[in-house]
């Protein structure tokens, strides 16, 4: 993106830069200079309080995952042992030995899910614009739930109209998934024939079509934002 400067000619520039340093889809120069912003531009800082908050509808509806019970499971078998006995079990020299096997043990096993962590889709996330237009989206993919998540930065759609959200595979058509709900957050479930598209870094775009979506199943009316998904 351009960097917005806070005395730029476009009112929404500010707002755009705050939202994707929230979403964390700035480079690391234009993170720099955000955080230098937060610090020094009390006005700055509020446009990302603000996005936090609104962006904070979309993360609760991505529940969190539970670590596997497999995990309980070997816990409960290297804490709970068998009763004393006489002889060995009696032992000191034995149960500081097994005491220190089964901190090593606990500690492995507590270490293997970050050293081999599951593997899980990725999160994208695209800044929809255009030129000449207004309307302003920020998506979020989440390829592990099947959805997306639409939040509405600016402009507004004219009365009788929809916007359809659209993604486009490199030279194919368009293909609709489905008409954007009203509301400053939105969410929207994926077909699974697109959802491989998507993970492969689809563009996704919005057009202005008749009330209830696009009557020939392609876009009719302008394209009035689109952006690359991209992994965060």
């Amino acid at each position: 993106m351009t960097l917005a400067q806070g005395d730029g000619p476009e009112p929404w520039g500010d707002d755009l830069f705050a939202a994707e340093y929230v979403l964390g889809v700035l480079d690391a120069d234009e993170r720099e200079i955000a955080s230098r912003r937060i610090d020094a531009d009390a006005t700055f800082a509020r446009l990302v309080d603000a996005w936090v908050a609104r962006l904070s509808p979309m993360a609760a509806a991505y529940p969190e995952t539970e670590p596997p019970i497999r995990v309980k499971e070997a816990l409960d078998r290297r804490l709970f042992v068998a009763e004393p006995r006489s002889g060995l079990w009696s032992s000191l020299a034995f149960w500081r030995g097994l005491a220190a096997a089964s901190v090593a043990a606990l500690a492995i096993t507590i270490a293997v899910p970050y050293l081999n962590p599951p593997v899980e889709p990725p999160r994208l996330v695209a800044s929809l614009t255009a030129d000449g237009s207004d309307v302003r989206y920020l998506a979020v993919y989440d390829a592990a739930h099947r959805k997306i998540g639409l939040s509405h930065v600016s402009g507004e759609r004219a009365a009788g109209k929809d916007f359809e959200l659209w993604m486009i595979e490199g030279k194919n058509a368009p293909v609709s998934m489905g008409i954007i709900p009203a509301g400053q957050i939105a969410h929207m479930t994926i077909a699974p024939a697109v959802q491989e598209k998507l993970a492969q870094g689809a563009v996704l775009a919005v057009s202005l079509e008749p009330a209830g979506g696009s009557p020939t199943g392609q876009p009719t009316g302008p394209v009035v934002a689109a952006g690359d998904l991209k992994s965060i």
